[in-house]
Order: C-alpha cells, then structure tokens, then sequence
C-alpha cells in the first residue's frame, strides 16, 4: 500500500493521494511491511518514530517525492527577537516548546568527551549555519574569534542561554552583527533526532532522498547508547540513500549501540573502572543479549550527503556490524571544534566487522575515517581522501594542534583491515596503532604516523595494555582478547608522495617527541616501520621450540613481522630498512593537486610520466595470507578471495603498476 504526505495540506487526511497525512509521523503509525511512503516537498518539524518493522523480502519505503524537497528537520523558527543594541538580541522561548528534552538545559557530556568549552545540546542557526555558543553573556557582546575553528571569522557569531525560572523559559542571546534576526532564517534545535524508532528492533526501513537536518543529539561514544538524527536503532536491513544530513550537534547517522543501562556512560559515572574495561564489558554484554549476525547490522548507506555536524557524520558500535557504507560525499565534520574527545571524525565505527567503506569522498574533517577496534574483515576501498588535516596556518596553534587530523586512523584492531585502490592526500594519511591491515594500490601523499605505540591506556607508571577482542570469522561471536603487539602489517603496490608540510607542523613535530600516543611522525613512507622483522626472521625464533618446558623467551609478545613490494617512492619518501622489490625515484619532482571545478573533483600530477617502466606483481588474498590474531585471511565478507585486479574507478588494469590509478584519467567525483 502507498500512504501520501503533503506539509502543505488544509487539514489532515486518510494518507490517500487525494488527502495526505499532514506529519510523516502519521503514516509511520500507519505503514507495515510492504508498504510506501511517500512525501511531498515541504518543511517537517518533527521526530518521526516508525513504529512498525518491515521484512527483508518486505521492506518499509520513506520517499521523498521529488529528491532533498522533503525537510525533516529538529529546529523551530524563532522569530521574537528584542535588540539589545550593537548587534546583539534577546529571546525568551517557553520550556513548553521542548516537551520532556530541553537542549539547552542539557549539557553535551559522556565517555570520552573533554568538555574544555560549555556545550549544550542547543543550537542558534542563521540562515542554516550553526552560531557558536559561549559561556557568559559578556562573550555574545564581545566576541572573540575562535584559535580552533576552521571558520574563524564566523565565530563571532555567539550565543548564550540561561533560564528563567520564575517565568518557566528559555532566554537566548545572539550576536547577530549585521544581521536583524527577525528578517532572517533563525531557528533552534528543540528535538534530539530527526527520524528514529524509539524501539529497539525495528527493521529494513528504507529512507531515500530526504533533507534532514538540525537536532539536539547527544555525544556518543562506544560506551553509551548512540543515537544519531538518524538511524536504525538496534536492528538490522536499513538502506539510508541520497539523504542530504546535516548540522547536527553530535552525529548524523548513527549505526550504534542499544542502551544497556547498567553500563551506560559508566566510566564518567563510575570512576572505579577505565573505559577500556567498561568498553570489553559492554562488548561481552551486548553478546549475551543477542548481537549477532542474524538480528543486527547489514546496513547500506549511499549516495548521501553528510556535512556540518558536531562529532560524526557516521558513528557506530556493534550495530554496524556487516554494513556497506559507499558512493556518499562527507565533508566539513567538527570543523568549529566546539567539540573535543576521543571520537570524532567523518566516520567514527567500533567493531566495523565486515564493514564495506567504498568511494566515498571524505575531506575537511578533523579526521576523515576512524576505525577504532576490531575493524576484522573491514575493507576501505576506492575512497578520496583529503584536507583532513589542519587546513592553513592560522590553525597552527597548540590549541588546535589536538585536532591535527589524519585521513585514516585504526586503532588496537587486530585486523585483518583491508585499504586498498584509495587516494590519502592530507599531511598525515595513516595513524596505525594497530597491526593485522594490508595496504594495497593507495596512493599514499601523507605520513604514517602512530606506528609502535598508542596502545596503551595511559597509567603513569604501570604497565596498562589494552586488551581488545577478535572475533570468529565473518561472525560476532567473540573468539579471544589480546593487546596489540604491531606489525602484521603488509604494504603492497603502493605510490608513497612525500608533500611539502607547513613549517609550524614541522616544528610542532620536532618539539613532540613520540609519545605513549602518537610518534608525530610527517615523514612519508614505510620508513617507521624500520626495525621490523621480515616473516622469515620471524619465523627463525621459533625454530627448535617444542613447547612447554622451554627456556624463557619473547618470542611470543615481539613485534610481528612486516610484508612489503612492488612499492615506489618519490620526493624523497623512504622505505623502511626491509623493504623489498621497490623502487626509489630521487629524478622527478611531483606534484599533486586536488582542485574543485563546477562540482566535479581533478587530481592534477605529473606522476603518470614516471610510472610507465617495469610492473608489480598480481596480489590476492593469498598474497597476504592471514592476520595474525584471529587467523582470518584478507577476504571478502562471504569468504571468497579478493584479486586486486580492478583500479580506484572499478576499471579492470591493463598491467599491473603501483597506485590506484592508471592516472590517465584524473577526474575523481
């Protein structure tokens, strides 16, 4: 059955053509499985709670009738606004606009957050551009531009709230400048999703081609029930497509975890455990209570667009499991920096098991992809990647430098994690606390950075490694916990570009040196793996071990060895000590350039003039073998071998060169 919706209706219908619903909520109430539908251009104020699941064979279809027409959005126009003088303007909102949640006596907060400025879940917006909220009315009358914002000069459009209790309202205040709030676009965030089942459950739901935008959404770490503007909530076959997602305060999609109330934020309400231990302990609970292939994950996000929001533009844990994420467009995530923790970035996923992250263009996050434990069977394929670092140098400052970004970062996964066919052009490419990952035909024209510590939890003077689990293959079901000793790595048919890198950057390295956290290593290359063993030496420590009864050893908590070919250097990128079958080109300066024109993307290089002599090897699946840990190979999700015969644009390859592209054809998007 089809069920219409139309905002611009007298009065309410039956959900007919001819008398639409006035709310998607109405038809939400009304659509079972099987069911579409469909919603005509308009603005939609609400939350929409699908009440019913759809089937596999039978599922739930939202349509916008004519794509990104159709706005569901968290935000209620204020227009009651009393000047103040100089620019700045005062409104009072009744508290019974906001019903049982009110963003903006709801503080942004969890595990994981550094709360180093007030954040409520509230936002100002003028003309569909989020303000910047301070703490004291003195700072909306005297603003001071933002160190860390990547849009600094909008940053003195300030905000600041308090209640009126005796009068039971809101009151905001606004620097608007030039601006007169009553002729303008000026809206609040008053709902905390957009479209989003209260229920656990509620599956194969499509949502295709809507606008969706504004809400008051909540910080969400791994450790903590993580709503987004939108999501699946707990259940499995959601397709999210040709969305347009937008500014909200946290995250845009979430595919993430049930609340589990017993250990929901425990580490910022019980102090008593770390959040590494609350984290195992959510992972083994949500075990028990039915996370398993059958009944979570297998989502589709594509061909979306996701911007502006606070913390992700996706983020997910355990729900996401078995999911595709591909062809969508992130940008601009975190980019005010009013936000700061450990879980950020265009995409944030824990446990990304089997997860497909392909051609997706991801740029001006303060990180682009962050795949944080048990990316096993995760595979990140003909992706764009660039200006996920800080972008010019007035960001250059220590008080941005916690936000210095990398294109990719895994972290204390023991794989195995597929990268292969992308395009890593910001300054840092890869942060890689890890091991267990093959990195094959990227082109790579940042650095390595992380390599050989970020493992462990911080403790002072104790040893604190963090154990994380790997799972059966192709499965939830947890096989074992272990720390991450590095290595198990493999680098394959890679063009490593060493780029020119901003002087403070430089500077900042040399003055941080490697650290529990981070090696701030700019160098590009394999080179920070120097010192690591080849399989075959390896393989020499084991030689004569009978079992138990043996001398003491290391053996078994040493780094894990590295595999390497087939690789080529240019502009004075290095290779690492063991490197084997590469090629080191010390003639050819090259450049690269990323350029915007009329919505397509270009890569403009010379590096297809020296790439024509010689030719890699043919890698698969059985090139790389197994991961170590959960002794899984580097496959595809049903299990079948993966041949790395098909370029960055899905194009068979003539020969086999290094890099992603046959660089021919330069433009990308």
């Amino acid at each position: 059955m089809k069920y219409y919706v139309s905002a611009n209706t007298q009065m309410t219908g039956n959900g007919t053509k001819e008398k639409p619903f006035a709310t998607i909520q109405e038809a939400a109430q009304a659509a079972v499985a099987g069911d579409e539908v469909i919603v005509a251009p308009g603005i939609y104020r609400e939350a929409v709670n699908p009440l019913h699941a759809g089937r596999e064979d039978a599922r739930i279809i939202y349509k916008s009738e004519e794509k990104g027409k159709a706005v569901i959005t968290g935000a209620e126009s204020v227009t009651q606004w009393d000047s103040l003088g100089d620019g700045v303007w005062k409104c009072a909102v009744p508290n019974s606009l906001f019903g049982d949640y009110n963003p903006f006596t709801t503080l942004v907060s969890g595990d994981w957050y550094i709360a180093f400025l007030t954040a409520h879940t509230g936002e100002v917006y003028l003309n569909d551009k989020a303000m910047y909220e301070v703490d004291s009315f003195e700072k909306v009358k005297q603003p001071v531009p933002s160190k860390v914002s990547w849009d600094a000069d909008f940053s003195v459009y300030t905000w600041y709230t308090e209640q009126d209790e005796d009068a039971d309202m809101t009151v905001l205040y606004a620097n608007f400048h030039e601006f007169d709030p009553r002729k303008e676009c000026v809206e609040i965030n008053v709902r905390k999703n957009c479209f989003y089942p209260e229920k656990e459950g509620i599956g194969y739901i499509t949502i295709s081609g809507f606008t969706v935008t504004k809400a008051a959404t909540q910080w969400a770490p791994p450790t903590a029930y993580q709503e987004g503007m939108i999501g699946p909530h707990w259940s499995k076959g959601w397709i999210i497509e040709d969305c347009d997602i937008s500014h909200a305060k946290c995250s845009g999609i979430s595919l993430g975890k049930y609340l589990q109330p017993d250990n929901d934020n425990k580490w910022s309400k019980w102090k008593y455990k770390d959040g590494t231990q609350t984290e195992r302990d959510c992972i083994c609970q949500a075990q028990t209570e039915g996370w398993t292939k059958e009944k979570i994950g297998s989502h589709i996000i594509r061909r979306c667009n996701i911007h502006d929001c606070g913390q992700t533009g996706i983020v997910g844990h355990l729900g996401g499991v078995f999911s595709v994420i591909e062809d969508n467009h992130i940008h601009h995530i975190n980019n005010r920096q009013n936000l700061a923790g450990a879980e950020i970035g265009g995409i944030k996923m824990h446990a990304a098991i089997d997860v497909v992250i392909r051609r997706n263009h991801i740029h001006h996050c303060t990180r682009g992809l962050w795949l944080d434990w048990q990316a096993q069977g995760t595979r990140v394929t003909r992706n764009l990647f660039h200006d996920n670092t800080l972008p010019d140098e007035r960001l250059m400052n220590e008080e941005a430098m916690m936000g210095m970004g990398e294109d990719i970062f895994i972290e204390v996964s023991h794989g195995p994690t597929l990268v292969d066919n992308n395009i890593l052009l910001s300054t840092r490419a890869l942060k890689l606390p890890t091991q267990g990952v093959a990195i094959v035909h990227n082109l790579i024209a940042g650095s390595l950075a992380g390599v050989g510590c970020g493992v462990n939890n911080g403790a002072k003077t104790m040893a604190s490694p963090r154990y994380t689990p790997y799972h059966v293959p192709h499965r939830t079901e947890i096989a074992g916990f272990m720390t991450i000793l590095h290595g198990d790595m493999r680098f394959y048919n890679n063009i490593f570009v060493q780029q020119k890198v901003h002087p403070f950057l430089t500077q900042a390295s040399e003055n941080s040196p490697a650290s529990d956290w981070d090696d701030f290593n700019l160098t590009v290359g394999t080179k920070t793996y120097d010192g690591y063993q080849t399989f075959e030496e390896w393989d020499k420590e084991f030689e004569g071990y009978c079992g138990m009864g043996s001398a003491p050893s290391d053996r078994y908590y040493m780094p894990l060895p590295v595999w390497t070919g087939g690789n080529r250097f240019f502009n004075g990128a290095l290779p690492c000590d063991k490197e084997k079958d590469f090629t080191v080109d010390t003639e050819h300066e090259i450049f690269l350039e990323i350029v915007e024109k009329e919505g397509a993307w270009k890569l403009n290089t010379n590096l297809g003039e020296y790439l024509s002599e010689g030719e890699e090897t043919l890698i698969t699946s059985e090139t790389l073998g197994m991961a170590f840990e959960p002794e899984q190979a580097f496959e595809n999700p049903d299990g079948t071998e993966i041949v790395f015969d098909e370029d960055f644009f899905g194009k068979k390859r003539d020969k086999i060169i290094a890099g992603p592209i046959s660089l021919t054809e330069c433009y990308l998007y």
